[in-house]
């Protein structure tokens, strides 16, 4: 059998131009657009500037790609005030101080409430142990209550609950610590929320 010869034209130069159809340069732009955004990804990561690039199609729809987001980088620009990072050991820094301070107002809180439990630990136990609101309240029977005898009865349970449950979370969070992995990485996630 005879060849009879190439049914396609095959790669071939193509003068670089501008595409004047619109609905030829937006085929043309749709097919290429990942590959033109993966570059500029490329570019702004080798580079570790902010980068904001925007194509305009013939009919004047944008297209844009910014890093890191489009509102950072106006920010930037419409408030003068906001400093530049040139690199990024710069913004490493700044997000592990906000870690940071997140994690010590989130220590600062539990602290104060387990302050707040311890005293109230004591306050119970100075009320059982100085036989004031009588001795062993919890030995009287619930018929021989008033309404306010009742609801006192209620809240000193309520209040021995709740001593119960920060104990046992205490213990938990001791275990847990104890069982934990030695020598976590300095740049470790956490999954405490940010924001």
């Amino acid at each position: 059998m005879a060849n009879i010869g190439k049914k396609t034209k095959g790669k071939q130069k193509i003068e670089i131009k501008m595409i004047e159809n619109d609905n030829d340069w937006l085929i043309t732009f749709s097919k290429r657009r990942s590959g033109i955004y993966k570059k500029i990804g490329e570019l702004s990561t080798l580079c570790g500037n902010e980068i904001l690039f925007i194509i305009f199609s013939p009919a004047g729809k944008p297209f844009t790609f910014s890093h890191p987001t489009i509102e950072s980088i106006a920010s930037r620009f419409l408030n003068g005030n906001i400093p530049v990072i040139d690199d990024m050991h710069t913004l490493i820094e700044a997000l592990r101080t906000v870690r940071i301070n997140k994690l010590i107002q989130l220590y600062n809180e539990v602290q104060s409430q387990m302050d707040a439990s311890n005293e109230t630990q004591k306050m119970l136990a100075q009320q059982v142990t100085s036989g004031t609101d009588s001795n062993r309240w919890w030995e009287t029977p619930l018929d021989k209550l008033n309404p306010r005898e009742l609801y006192k009865r209620y809240s000193y349970f309520s209040k021995l609950l709740d001593l119960f449950h920060i104990s046992r979370s205490k213990k938990i969070a001791t275990t847990s610590s104890m069982l934990a992995p030695t020598g976590l990485v300095e740049d470790a996630p956490t999954n405490f929320p940010l924001s």
